[in-house]
């Protein structure tokens, strides 16, 4: 009898399918904005669960985030084709496997009556507008970082960025300094000068979400990055991850009233038509198939050249390599 139970208990663990093994790991962000829409929408959504994916976030400030990946402290970042260039070029190359927005991600605004005593004029055509610039003290989220790249390269269409102030803060400490005057204006993405626009504090200089400049789309500047040997050594990994970013960017376009939910959850402080406002020009760049295009990795290198970050003769000969897309099927 005691044989016959062990026999059929074994059938039963033969029939019985292998459950997936769960795979962990660390996401670095820069920071906390609504550009990193698709780890949200995987997070709050159930996507990383569904993959059997367990995914522990870590706010590091800036490319801190990306450097946390090229020293193996962090699995995967959110990171821009400005980091991954400007890291092959000193021999440090990392991988990208899904790209989740392909426009610039940030507004740069200006208080209201800084703009009006220069007489700005919203309707101008960039390179008009770029020059209120001059003089102005700018918050920034890091120095050299990727929305200080592109507070130089709009500037310079406007002339001379010699005299333009630059202070680097996290977001909440740029609104706290933007309200108390301490900087005439700051660049970050949605939903913080969407939030400033909204209330009439500030007014747009550039609106990057809508391809300002327009030299500037498509750019890679959501890019989720990792190491080349950690999908050479963990494939699951990388195949549970692009996947899942795959399905976040469906999502983001497919289930848009589902998303706004849990924004509102993550940025419980901010008025539902500045969280709506702020999603429609995220999901207007995140295309739907998030593959890697290498024309966008080779702007963020030619961002950094037009910010004065690198040297012409230092971008880098040829893109391969830097990028697969094998991990979103």
């Amino acid at each position: 009898m005691k044989q016959s139970i062990l026999a059929i208990a074994a059938l039963f663990a033969l029939a019985a399918p292998a459950r997936a093994e769960t795979d962990h790991a660390l996401l670095a962000l820069p920071t906390e904005g609504m550009q990193f829409l698709a780890y949200y929408v995987a997070e709050d959504l159930g996507f990383f669960a569904e993959q059997q994916l367990e995914v522990k976030k870590q706010v590091l400030t800036g490319v801190a985030s990306f450097n946390a990946v090229v020293a193996g402290s962090a699995d995967f970042a959110f990171a821009s084709g400005a980091s991954i260039t400007r890291a092959a070029s000193h021999g440090q190359r990392m991988l990208a496997i899904a790209q989740m927005n392909n426009r610039p991600s940030w507004d740069i605004v200006l208080r209201k009556e800084v703009a009006e005593a220069a007489h700005f004029d919203p309707n101008a055509p960039l390179e008009q507008r770029a020059k209120v610039l001059q003089g102005k003290t700018i918050g920034v989220q890091g120095i050299n970082a990727l929305d200080h790249a592109y507070l130089k390269v709009v500037s310079r269409l406007g002339g001379e960025t010699e005299d333009i102030r630059v202070s680097a803060m996290a977001p909440v400490d740029t609104l706290a300094a933007f309200s108390r005057k301490a900087i005439d204006g700051f660049v970050s993405a949605p939903p913080w000068p969407q939030q400033v626009e909204d209330d009439g504090s500030a007014i747009p200089v550039a609106i990057g979400p809508k391809g300002e400049p327009s030299a500037l789309v498509p750019i890679a500047s959501g890019l989720v990055v990792t190491r080349p040997q950690l999908c050479a050594e963990h494939r699951s990994l990388c195949e549970k991850m692009g996947h899942t970013m795959l399905m976040a960017a469906r999502a983001a376009h497919e289930r848009p009233k589902d998303v706004l939910a849990l924004l509102a959850k993550r940025f419980p402080t901010i008025k539902p038509n500045v969280l709506e406002h702020s999603q429609q020009l995220l999901i207007a760049g995140t295309p739907i198939m998030p593959a890697v295009d290498p024309e966008a990795i080779r702007r963020g290198d030619q961002l950094n050249v037009d910010a004065g970050f690198m040297k012409q003769s230092d971008m880098l000969a040829s893109y391969d390599g830097l990028s697969t897309n094998e991990y979103l099927k």
